[in-house]
């Protein structure tokens, strides 16, 4: 049965200056009873120091560091205890860029997050999708510097006929003998079996890598061919490395966030979960089908996610009892870990300390990424900020949709393509929502570094061109267009944003002109199906001054993730890519700039929101964002004040 945080908070006991919290499992087990504890991390994204590089600044909110020190408390707490990280470690800042493209790994290279984590002592990890996101063979040299298990299930270098007769690219899943001391003192034996799974939208995301190399099972077949395998090979409890969010509760093959069924597979015990970026237990996953986001359980069974880039730690204690030689799971507490808090002035207090062995692990990959991201590589004559991105033509998206077309146009000269019209498709990848009050980009004119272009394009994407027609055109703003709520005629300070939509799906294509109608109900939801066909949100769509032809053809300029189905967007599901480019956005944007010399980013206003008289809607934004104010082309912004969460409000009079 789990145990409240009530009950909890009622049993724990201080002990002496070190202020140990012993958890009640351990203060009450007894003969045949033990007490393990489960910490986990996820979603790390190769964020090792409490460092901003995007800002050059030190941070409290991020970093394996800090997390660190909340695992070390954790094996203070208990005499059983096991670390496990969840995936998503090996990508996502520009440390990890600068080992993947500059310095590289040769054979016996350390990578610096493998090297904080083998500082850390886990006892076992598993990939996550952002794992294969910079080829087979640089992943493959970071796996082995780990002094510890990796595993991963659902993907196989070569398929059988079943999920266990294939070969898989790492183990699928390891079982850890160890001894518990029980609440008598006896030691017994048990063996800990550790499984892992990642989305198999992988085949999808990083197909220029993978397809030919690998195959990607569904995650839910997978888990039921192996758990019994395991059980037979003695694993007295099974826990799932599930790097899959917490979504629908029914079954659906080849699911990206399948946790929830995961959970209802027999003889799984614990769902360490992420991908989803998210905390849980937590309010983003109340109501949810078999899911209790206040007790921190998935059809009952003990589950966590903590958040990501190291900002919490999860914490699964199990109270176990052996019966016949043999252990279960007797009872169960989830919770977070956060490595800072806000206080009542929504100021970031750090709860730990950074621990001196990661950073000192880590320190000459700290400074090396540092020299990377301070390299100019042009200048800029305004600023490149994205903090009305979500509400005008911005000039963070606009640089990079000026640089896609820029270089999609030489590859296609002289090819049968040359002379079809190319637009260009971006996204604000940091726009608040998720991230914070302070996840934007803000470059200030005169300098652009490489640490600049990264905050302007967060990921590794390489360049693609699809070929659409104008009817495929407006569908995918169609399905951009999903980012905003419905707007009733003459409503006063409607939200505007749907909260369940990304940023980086909203995509503006320049080469258009167009208007969006907020009186319209979305055609496509949060996910891409389509929930209103008759919807048409989506007005005034011109190209070169005329109507947009539905039958015209086009060049889309984009990157693979959206080229090969990233997203759901209409026109974009792989089948339409005619070129596939070697070179990552990001580079583009550096080889535009240093071209260039000196860029000037100001937006050309393509795209507004159609008059509703009479009609205000309510955006959040940055507060760094209210010196900008004044310059967004095409809305009215009034200033309201600041939300709990630390956003700056604004009304805009449509």
């Amino acid at each position: 049965m789990p145990l409240t945080r009530r009950r909890f908070l009622s049993t724990t006991v201080i002990a002496g200056a070190g202020l140990v919290i012993v958890h009640p499992f351990a203060a009450r087990a007894q003969a045949n009873q033990a007490h393990l504890r489960i910490a986990e991390t996820t979603d790390m994204h190769v964020h090792v120091w409490p460092y901003d590089y995007y800002g050059d600044r030190e941070v409290d909110t991020v970093g394996l560091a800090r997390t660190a020190s909340l695992i070390e408390q954790v094996r203070a707490e208990a005499g059983n205890s096991l670390v496990l990280d969840n995936g998503d470690f090996l990508q996502g800042n520009p440390m990890g860029d600068y080992m993947a493209y500059e310095r590289g790994l040769k054979e016996g290279d350390l990578h610096p997050i493998i090297a904080a984590m083998n500082t850390v002592g886990f006892d076992a990890a598993t990939l996550g999708n952002h794992e294969f996101n910079y080829g087979l063979d640089f992943l493959m040299k970071a796996l082995a510097g780990a002094q510890f298990p990796m595993v991963l299930a659902n993907v196989a270098t070569t398929a059988g006929a079943t999920p266990t007769a294939d070969t898989t690219l790492i183990p699928p899943y390891v079982i850890i003998d160890r001894d518990l001391v029980d609440g008598a003192g006896e030691t017994y034996p048990i063996k800990i079996g550790i499984i892992g799974f990642t989305p198999p939208q992988i085949m999808t995301w990083d197909r220029r890598h993978l397809e030919g190399n690998v195959t990607a099972r569904d995650i839910l077949a997978t888990a039921e061919a192996y758990v019994p395998q395991m059980k037979e090979e003695g694993a007295d409890i099974i826990i799932a490395l599930s790097h899959s969010g917490i979504g629908p509760a029914q079954p659906e093959e080849m699911m990206e966030n399948a946790s929830v069924p995961l959970a209802a597979i027999p003889g799984i015990d614990v769902v360490l979960t992420g991908h989803h970026h998210r905390e849980f237990p937590g309010e983003a996953y109340a109501g949810i089908e078999g899911v209790d986001a206040v007790a921190g359980t998935i059809h009952g069974k003990p589950a966590v996610m903590p958040g990501f880039w190291g900002s919490h730690m999860g914490l699964i204690d199990l109270m176990l009892e052996r019966d016949g030689g043999e252990w279960r799971v007797a009872a169960s507490t989830s919770e977070l870990r956060p490595i800072a808090v806000r206080d009542e002035d929504r100021n970031w207090v750090p709860q730990v300390e950074s621990d001196i062995g990661v950073l000192g692990t880590t320190q000459l990959a700290h400074d090396e990424t540092l020299a990377y991201v301070r390299r100019a590589v042009g200048k800029t004559d305004a600023p490149l900020h994205s903090y009305f991105a979500l509400v005008a033509d911005d000039p963070s998206v606009q640089i990079v949709s000026i640089a896609q077309k820029w270089y999609v146009e030489q590859l296609l000269a002289g090819t049968e393509y040359e002379g079809l019209p190319i637009l260009s498709a971006a996204a604000p990848f940091k726009a608040g929502g998720r991230g914070g009050a302070e996840y934007y980009t803000d470059v200030p004119a005169g300098d652009v570094a490489i640490r600049n272009v990264a905050d302007l394009y967060l990921y590794p994407n390489t360049v693609r061109a699809v070929k659409v027609t104008g009817q495929q055109v407006k569908d995918w703003l169609e399905r951009s267009a999903g980012m905003f709520n419905q707007v009733e005629a003459g409503a006063a300070d409607a939200p505007l944003l749907n909260p369940d939509f990304p940023s980086y799906n909203f995509d503006v294509i320049d080469g258009v002109s167009y208007r969006i109608d907020l009186s319209q109900p979305a055609r496509f939801d949060s996910e891409g199906a389509v929930t209103n066909p008759d919807a048409n949100r989506i007005v005034d769509l011109t190209y070169d001054g005329a109507p947009l032809d539905p039958t015209a053809e086009f060049v889309i300029a984009t990157n693979n993730y959206r080229a090969s189905g990233g997203g759901a967007f209409p026109g974009a599901d792989g089948s339409t890519i005619i070129l596939e480019a070697p070179d990552t956005n990001r580079d583009v944007i550096v080889r535009y700039i240093v071209e260039q010399g000196t860029i000037s980013p100001s937006a050309d206003g393509n795209w507004s929101f159609a008059p509703m008289d009479g009609t205000t809607v309510l955006f959040e934004t940055g507060p760094a964002g209210t010196g900008y104010a004044q310059g967004v082309p095409g809305v009215s912004l009034e200033e309201v004040g600041m939300t709990d969460e630390g956003f700056a409000q604004f009304r805009i009079a449509l």
